[in-house]
């Protein structure tokens, strides 16, 4: 942190975290009413906050939805809104990879994307049923269930609700202004980059920030500048120009030369913010919730340095705690099983070699071998009822469908492997660097490898 001297800012589930079950509610309602406009027959659909999580993938070839490994390797699958059986998921994706450059793959980077998902899948359940009154195919229907929800979000309409409301949508947190508090007197410049219009991010951080500033002071002293509408990820990667806003209605004029502090600015890029700011892309954080938007293009194209915030996180932790006594007598059975397992082999090779007539250097009976087969054999299915249950239950901490976010059965997932690849840093929330200082140096863990336990070949 102490080489860092600028920290830009993502807004909505950064800066601002909301009641994820009631925002996503209400975005899926605005679908549910225009499908039912269209004469769609979703009467009877209700939003599941329980059914999709962050970091799946949709599958729009197949109408699926997917969790993979960091390898791209499909763990579990869903057509529809039906858990497909391990043959069945085996048998369709066996020889797949997941490649995110290939449109087929839709990667659900935020928690915005709950609604969608959920509405999606319930929609290709109806597809299936050729319930809906028109000719579509998956790909289809997934363009069309996005194509609503950004006009939904472009028309304003949930936001308008928000702003009437925002006791009902925002989670109050004072230690957040608090963290950017002291960044900012430490000689950080802080830049709020969001793609949220003016009219609803200058309510939204005055109701979410004002209140635990010192007197005197707003959200806006924070920043020495506030970018609105950035259209990212093509903040990142397009010349697009800047607009000074002017007023608190929000009148644009065009902008040439020279940014100035303190002002609002509309669009732009980040190529010309660099330019203003002279500093070098290493010297830059960025800070969002958006793995793509906000971290993997910022990483990609500009080399800038970028903190991802993951707020299920807490939940997850909380979850692991909670599962560690029986995580560690999994371990414990697992470590039983593998040492049977070893006896078990040891026992079929010898037996191999006897057949065979070569390697013969043991004298164990033909009756012991068998004998000990047996024991292994019987160790192993007893070990196997008790490891079951626990390992079910391994699968399923935090979310009863898809487990734990970074997590794919044993191996990392899909997600946890974008955070490693492009976020230099990851944690739940915002008020966290108050755990640090803005002059910390943060060193990474010294990474592991299989052998490092000692008990590789």
């Amino acid at each position: 942190m102490r080489a860092i001297r600028a920290i830009g800012y993502d807004m909505d589930y950064t800066l601002i975290h909301y009641h994820v079950e009631e925002w996503e509610r209400r975005s899926y309602e605005y679908l549910k009413q225009h499908f039912l406009s269209d004469g769609w027959p979703v009467e009877g659909l209700q939003f599941d906050p329980t059914f999709v999580c962050r970091g799946l993938i949709i599958d729009t070839e197949n109408g699926n939805l997917i969790k993979a490994n960091r390898f791209g390797f499909i763990k579990r699958a869903m057509h529809g809104t039906h858990l497909m059986s391990f043959e069945g998921h085996r048998e369709l994706y066996s020889r797949t990879l997941i490649d995110l450059a290939d449109s087929r793959w839709v990667f659900l980077n935020t928690l915005f994307s709950l609604s969608e998902g959920c509405m999606y899948c319930q929609l290709v359940d109806l597809l299936d049923k050729r319930a809906i009154p028109e000719i579509l195919g998956y790909e289809d229907l997934y363009e069309r269930v996005k194509r609503v929800l950004d006009a939904a979000h472009m028309e304003g309409r949930l936001k308008a609700e928000i702003i009437a409301a925002p006791e009902k949508y925002v989670i109050l947190e004072e230690e957040t202004p608090l963290a950017l508090l002291d960044q900012h007197c430490a000689g950080k410049k802080l830049i709020l980059i969001t793609n949220s219009e003016w009219n609803y991010t200058h309510p939204m951080m005055t109701y979410a920030f004002d209140r635990f500033l010192p007197a005197g002071k707003t959200w806006r002293d924070l920043f020495d500048l506030i970018i609105v509408g950035a259209r990212k990820p093509y903040f990142f990667t397009i010349s697009q120009p800047f607009f000074e806003i002017v007023n608190q209605e929000g009148l644009l004029k065009p902008h040439a030369g020279k940014l100035q502090n303190g002002k609002v600015y509309l669009g732009g890029t980040a190529q010309e913010l660099e330019k203003n700011l002279k500093l070098s892309g290493d010297e830059i954080l960025y800070v969002g919730d958006h793995m793509f938007g906000d971290v993997h293009v910022t990483k990609n194209v500009l080399r800038w340095r970028t903190a991802l915030i993951l707020r299920e996180l807490e939940d997850e932790l909380q979850a692991i705690e909670q599962f560690r006594s029986s995580k560690e007598r999994l371990m414990s059975l697992m470590k039983k099983k593998q040492e049977w397992e070893e006896k078990l082999n040891s026992r079929k090779l010898e037996i191999q070699r006897k057949k065979n007539l070569y390697n013969l250097k043991g004298h164990i009976s033909d009756e012991q071998l068998e004998r000990e087969l047996t024991e292994a054999r019987h160790a192993l299915e007893n070990l196997d009822k008790e490891i079951a249950p626990l390992a079910r239950m391994d699968t399923e901490l935090s979310h009863p469908l898809w487990g734990l976010l970074m997590r794919a059965g044993n191996d990392k997932s899909y997600l946890a492997y974008q955070v490693e690849r492009y976020a230099d840093i990851y944690t739940s929330r915002v008020s966290n660097f108050l755990w640090t200082t803005p002059f910390a140096y943060l060193r990474s863990p010294r990474g592991s490898l299989p052998h490092d336990s000692g008990h590789g070949f």
